[in-house]
């Protein structure tokens, strides 16, 4: 079993995304949730990473949240997140993400190796991942203790595939299910309370990626072409 590495220091940033310093993860959580409480907003965030799994087949990898974590306890959330260490890359704390909370190994690649992947990959074996946005201040909205709060973060969006065994490693989650989009959406529909407002983002904004591996027309291209989103609406109607 691998045993996570918790990041304790972060690198903190303001808002117009400069570096400020570093800063304890323990003290700068309790340094945000009180001055939201004061003052309705926060004037800080951290570098971080948000990862959606499929299989092969398009089914979404939905991670069951511990009841014993203070940011929302025993809710479903996307496949991993994680904070990036100082001096650490997006693209690395995905594959160290990968490994240490569902522990399995990954891959991240360009579109065009992404591409060329998809045919030649043993996604039992490994899994292949690539970026799909960056955002400078994606506000994250979370549940404290009951308390809603709304959180910036520079966060990267990562979708990969995965056909592998899971095993959890560091006590993030009780469990994993894996599930069709469609189902996904009705349930998050019925029992919104039970899903994450991350998730909930991701599934919506993401859709038109969330399919089963097509090695004629891999969805690969970059979040901003908007014919790829086009071509898939049109598929559907």
């Amino acid at each position: 079993m691998v045993k996570s590495q918790i990041v304790n220091v972060l690198e903190v940033y303001d808002l117009e995304g400069n570096l400020i310093g570093k800063q304890n993860r323990k003290e700068f959580y309790k340094e945000i949730l009180e001055e939201y409480r004061r003052t309705g907003k926060i004037t800080k965030q951290v570098k971080s990473i948000r990862v959606l799994v499929l299989s092969s087949k398009g089914r979404i990898y939905i991670q069951h949240r511990s009841e014993e974590k203070d940011r929302n306890p025993g809710l479903y959330d996307k496949t991993i997140g994680g904070h990036l260490e100082p001096g650490h890359t997006w693209d690395l704390t995905v594959v160290k993400e990968c490994h240490e909370e569902l522990g399995f190994p990954g891959v991240v690649l360009s579109d065009d190796e992404f591409r060329s992947a998809i045919p030649a990959t043993n996604l039992k074996i490994i899994g292949i991942l690539r970026r799909i946005e960056h955002m400078t201040n994606f506000i994250s909205i979370n549940n404290i203790k009951g308390e809603e709060i709304k959180q910036p973060f520079i966060t990267t969006f990562y979708i990969g595939y995965y056909d592998g065994p899971i095993s959890f490693c560091d006590g993030e989650s009780v469990g994993i299910e894996v599930v069709d989009l469609k189902t996904l959406k009705k349930r998050i529909k019925e029992r919104p309370k039970e899903y994450t407002e991350d998730l909930k983002y991701m599934i919506k904004r993401y859709e038109p990626y969330l399919v089963p591996i097509d090695k004629e027309n891999a969805p690969v291209r970059g979040f901003e072409d908007k014919q790829v989103i086009k071509k898939r609406k049109k598929r559907k109607n």
